[in-house]
């Protein structure tokens, strides 16, 4: 075994080195291929100050490669021509000083043959550098070198077209050249709650360092367009003078129409009875139904208050984008213009040297496109990417889709969203908040009253014994706000040991539950003023509370149900509903053994099983679903990795179904993601506590099974 292992892992190396060096070869390919239809004129030649030659493109992304890998990592790697170093720098000054952008095209020397074996030279360093091992950097730096030539090889398509549409004799680069595709659906407005959502890549695969790093984000409810704005549409809007009219444009933006005589986009031309484009395939009709292209940011925003709506930010396109099969054209096609400018996200520190020029000086005065074009390497694109121009330039593949506001959602229309995005969903999901319908919240109490269900019993047992201590915490005149309140029934251990609460506030979603419970507390405590709200407690920013302190009481260990990360919001969100006095008493399960916890979530005589399909049967009622529960079963295992137990419903059978106007796919075995149940060791809920800014002043813990009641308060 020992012999053995060195040469496993000396193969894996040889592995992940050659798998890199196809990769490198298949790029570099790629961009020779883009220059094989351009003479040595087309590749000399520079359109204007944005553009470069496709020649310089072409020794500039080998120049990356000599510059920050070849040099550094390789041995007595010989520069193919120091003077290079000076002619191919774009602008990294921290490499020294370069020739001037505006004038690339005048560098008739080196020839674009010359050009060619520089790019030989460089290969042959690269392919003896990655036969190697690499160190982390270097392959790190390749990856990056290969991403950064993808760029150039949008951009020699980009400025080539530049440069033939300022030829009068209308040249075609290929006739098959990529061009953005038709879309013959109808626009629909696609819905999202909002709320926070995470941005940003994760660092599980390459992203640029301008993505990172991952953080949170607070959206308001909104409605993004399910496709791009059409060349039909974009008609209609040049036919109702928008270029013309100064009240749909921003100040800069009507500067620049006036001043460039813009009528049209980029490369439009008016035939009298009919447009046409330049296209890389020459000159074309403008096809009505495909998306508008070379657009600038001015002008896209024009359009969008034109048409009574607004560009997304870029939070809302990648959390939409997330949502992949309701949104068409998300890549393939162009670029979509946000209306957020372009800044580092919250933590993000450039990378050390010369590369961390690579995005970071240019976090000013520029505004984010999202999703891909057609002229983007196969693969190139993401969710999270983040393409930026200036808001005036318009010959790279930008297009247009827009968003708008939304108010916000019933609870009707928030179970829709949710249950069209999360079975859609390449994984699919279902809120464990939709469990509690007037059905599914009698058999959750149904469940409590299990021999497996241990926590209600021990949680109840606890209260009972340490309710006068928890009651003497709550100040005189307080307001009681229970969080996901149910049938109320714990509360009454809570108001009867603190009897100096005036009001009570049940928060939940199952409206039909919360009334019941509501007018039981208020027939029962007549002193007490009861305001129930019928809302989602995860996104309560403040309650009705007089001028007495607050409590909030969140019993079940439904703290549980959310990620650690998300549980962190959460109870930031309660500190601040407390104020200085207030008071958060929360139920925590405990971890404990594998066996007890699984039979709590799948009792043998199948309660929380119907509990669970109650989900399908609710979507069936509430969503004009036709959902077979036959097809569906109840699972529920023990996740010891996340200290968690998920519940699934398990598609036993093939089939289709119709939900929420969506026709869906069920494959056997996949499944719908119910609940996860988080167990936590004292160590780890304190922990989550002091991050969230609270303190534990009081614990009490059950016998086994363990359960535990803590009092929080801010720090």
């Amino acid at each position: 075994m020992s012999d053995a292992a060195p040469a496993v892992q000396s193969l894996t190396r040889r592995r992940a080195a050659r798998s890199l060096a196809e990769r490198y070869l298949a790029v570099r390919a790629a961009t020779e291929a883009l220059a094989a239809p351009l003479s040595a004129e087309d590749q000399q030649t520079q359109s204007m100050p944005d553009a470069s030659p496709v020649k310089w493109h072409r020794a500039h992304t080998s120049w990356f490669f000599e510059t920050f890998l070849l040099g550094p990592f390789l041995a007595g790697y010989q520069a193919f021509d120091a003077s290079f170093g000076y002619l191919f720098n774009s602008y990294y000054e921290a490499m020294g000083e370069r020739h001037p952008r505006p004038a690339r095209g005048l560098l008739t020397r080196p020839a674009a043959a010359e050009v060619l074996r520089y790019r030989a030279h460089v290969d042959q360093g690269m392919l003896r550098l990655l036969s190697g091992r690499l160190s982390r950097e270097a392959r790190d730096l390749t990856v990056l070198g290969l991403a950064h030539e993808e760029q150039h090889q949008e951009l020699i398509l980009t400025d080539v077209l530049h440069l033939f549409s300022l030829s009068p004799l209308n040249p075609a680069y290929a006739p098959h050249a990529p061009a953005p595709r038709a879309c013959l659906k109808p626009v629909d407005w696609i819905a999202f709650k909002g709320g926070l959502v995470s941005i940003g890549a994760t660092g599980e695969t390459f992203a640029f360092d301008n993505e990172t790093p991952t953080h949170r984000v607070f959206l308001t409810p909104f409605r993004i367009a399910s496709r791009l704005v059409t060349n039909g549409e974009w008609l209609a809007f040049m036919a109702d003078g928008g270029y013309r009219r100064s009240e749909f444009w921003l100040s800069d933006g009507w500067a620049l129409v006036q001043a460039e005589g813009w009528n049209a986009p980029l490369y439009w031309e008016d035939c009298g009875d009919t447009w046409r484009s330049m296209t890389l395939a020459g000159p074309q009709e403008v096809d009505l139904d495909a998306p508008v292209v070379h657009v600038s940011f001015h002008e896209a925003a024009a359009f969008a208050a034109w048409a009574g709506k607004r560009l997304p930010t870029e939070a809302e396109w990648e959390h939409s984008a997330r949502d992949s099969r309701r949104l068409d054209q998300l890549e393939g096609d162009v670029w979509q213009w946000t209306s957020s400018a372009y800044s580092p996200y919250p933590g993000f520190a450039p990378a050390a040297g010369a590369v961390g020029e690579y995005n970071a000086k240019f976090m000013v005065g520029q505004m984010v496109l999202r999703g891909g074009a057609c002229v983007t390497p196969e693969g190139h694109a993401r969710a999270t990417y983040r393409n930026f121009f200036y808001p005036h330039q318009r010959w790279m593949f930008a297009g247009v889709r827009l968003a708008e506001d939304a108010p916000a959602m019933t609870p009707l229309e928030e179970f829709r969203v949710d249950v069209a995005g999360g079975l859609s969903a390449a994984r699919k999901r279902l809120s464990p908040k939709w469990f509690y319908d007037a059905r599914g919240s009698a058999l959750f109490e149904d469940i409590c009253r299990l021999p497996e269900y241990y926590l209600t019993r021990q949680e109840s047992d606890l209260l009972a014994r340490v309710a006068p201590e928890i009651g003497a915490r709550i100040g005189e005149g307080a307001t009681l706000v229970e969080l996901g309140s149910g049938a109320s029934l714990k509360t009454r251990q809570i108001l009867d040991a603190a009897p100096g609460v005036a009001a009570y506030a049940p928060i939940d979603v199952s409206e039909t539950a919360l009334a019941e419970a509501s007018a039981a507390i208020a027939r029962d405590y007549p002193g007490l003023r009861v305001s129930p709200v019928v809302a989602d407690f995860t996104k309560i920013t403040e309650v009705d509370a007089g001028s007495g302190p607050v409590a909030v009481f969140f019993p079940g260990s439904t703290i549980g149900n959310f990620a650690p990360d998300e549980a962190v919001e959460l109870m930031r969100r309660v500190r601040g509903l407390l104020g200085a006095d207030g008071v958060f008493i929360v139920g925590v399960d405990m971890a404990k053994d594998a066996q007890t916890l699984t039979a709590a979530y799948d009792d043998a005589n199948g309660v929380t099983a119907r509990f669970n399909l109650n989900l399908i049967e609710r979507i069936n009622r509430e969503l004009e679903g036709d959902l077979d529960v036959s097809a569906f079963a109840h699972r529920a295992a023990w996740n010891a990795f996340e200290s968690r137990i998920e519940m699934h419903l398990e598609v036993t059978r093939t089939h289709r179904a119709r939900v929420a106007g969506a026709d869906l796919d069920f494959v056997e075995g996949e499944t719908i993601h119910t609940e996860n149940s988080y167990k936590f060791t004292d160590a780890q809920f304190r922990a989550m506590a002091a991050r969230a800014g609270l303190a534990v002043t009081g614990r009490w813990e059950s016998p086994a099974p363990r359960f535990s009641i803590y009092v929080l308060e801010c720090v």
